[in-house]
């Protein structure tokens, strides 16, 4: 099978490590009847030792040739492809109790996430592997200076673990950039309590467009200083100081608001 030459345009850097491939698998411990999503196969590298411990795999690859590789080398009852762009994958037609893993594409992983987070009712667990300063935004905590909007809206989805580091050399071609393998786990219906996701949403992007600026700014056509004395939050701090279950009690409040 000739060289596959990985594209600039997919963020591909193929892993090839086996000793990380081995950690990653051993990370997610799969089981047989587990319904499992892998987001970008690539060559197969994660692939393989994982459909090895599987009856059934998904696989969600955006690239063509990559996809006729994987029917070229996998029997279709083992092994079903998807041919889409996993940023407008619907993951809900896989089922439920569904279990992802992927090296995510880089250049796309902010709005993918974002994305998987919409199916969260649907996931088990991810175990991703992403620029590691993504996963320090991701799992960051409140008076940091990576905690922002992407911290608030996952965290309010999952609880999350950084697992391990991956160096550059174990891709091919390396990135620029170091790794990490992050586990998320949905967190349960009654702990997630925005009455409107999409509220909450607004708030948190409204409060970290200027990261400098006070609340008392960025917030000044949501909230007044009646409804900050009501909240009990004081409007001179800035959005990095607020944490994930105040950001809920201001998305509730103004969503009661606007129906009353």
């Amino acid at each position: 099978m000739s060289k596959h030459i990985a594209r600039k345009r997919f963020g591909q850097h193929f892993l090839c490590d086996q000793d990380i491939i081995a950690r990653i698998v051993h990370a997610v411990r799969p089981q047989a009847l587990d319904n499992l999503v892998e987001i970008g196969p690539g060559l197969g590298a994660l692939t393989r030792p994982l459909m090895a411990c599987l009856s059934h795999f998904h696989v969600i690859e955006l690239d063509r040739d990559i996809v006729a590789r994987l029917q070229r080398a996998h029997p279709a009852d083992q092994l079903s492809i998807h041919a889409a762009d996993a940023l407008s994958f619907d993951f809900a037609s896989l089922g439920t109790d569904l279990r992802i893993v992927g090296n995510l594409p880089y250049n796309i992983s902010t709005p993918l996430l974002f994305h998987l987070a919409e199916f969260a009712p649907h996931i088990v667990d991810i175990h991703a592997m992403l620029q590691k300063e993504v996963v320090e935004r991701m799992t960051a905590s409140p008076d940091t200076h990576d905690y922002g909007r992407l911290s608030v809206m996952l965290q309010y989805r999952f609880e999350m673990e950084a697992l391990f580091d991956v160096p550059p050399a174990a891709f091919d071609p390396p990135p620029k950039v170091e790794s990490t393998v992050v586990r998320m786990i949905p967190r349960s219906a009654a702990a997630t309590q925005a009455a409107n996701q999409d509220t909450l949403a607004h708030v948190v992007s409204s409060a970290f467009a200027q990261r400098r600026k006070t609340l008392r700014n960025t917030l000044a056509g949501i909230l007044n200083a009646t409804d900050f004395e009501h909240l009990q939050i004081d409007p001179q701090r800035r959005a990095e100081t607020v944490a994930v279950t105040d950001f809920i009690r201001i998305a509730n409040y103004v969503e009661s608001k606007e129906k009353s």
